[in-house]
């Protein structure tokens, strides 16, 4: 069985920092494309990192430089260092698997739109 799971998500102040995780079950996280995705209340799913087979990774302007997308394969898991977290930043974040070949470029447009896996979710919330 598939399966992702999140954790590390909760409640910080302004300017601190997270790290999510996104641990896989039932395949290797290797040759996927990975991606970090994020919904606000009243506002669409967006990609704020993604991580191709070949280790390049893609970010929004509004994380560029703040957060980092990175996966241990010996873990099988999948990590988002969020720095300098901001109010606007507050949202479930999910992280995504997908078989597809594609780049990390790609993938924040394709997956978000049918990945082939999708986690739980984690709630970041960030307070001023």
């Amino acid at each position: 069985q598939v399966q992702l799971v999140e954790s590390g998500g909760g409640s910080v102040q302004a300017g601190g920092s997270l790290r999510l995780s996104c641990a896989a079950y039932g395949y290797t996280i290797y040759s996927y494309c990975m991606g970090w995705f994020r919904q606000a209340p009243g506002k669409e799913r967006e990609g704020v990192g993604a991580i191709d087979a070949d280790g390049r990774t893609s970010y929004p302007d509004s994380v560029k430089g703040r957060f980092t997308i990175s996966k241990d394969s010996a873990k099988n898991t999948l990590y988002l260092q969020m720095n300098s977290l901001k109010p606007e930043d507050t949202a479930i974040y999910y992280c995504a698997a997908d078989g597809r070949r594609m780049t990390a470029i790609q993938a924040l447009g394709v997956m978000i739109h049918g990945a082939h896996s999708w986690g739980q979710g984690t709630q970041v919330t960030v307070s001023s």
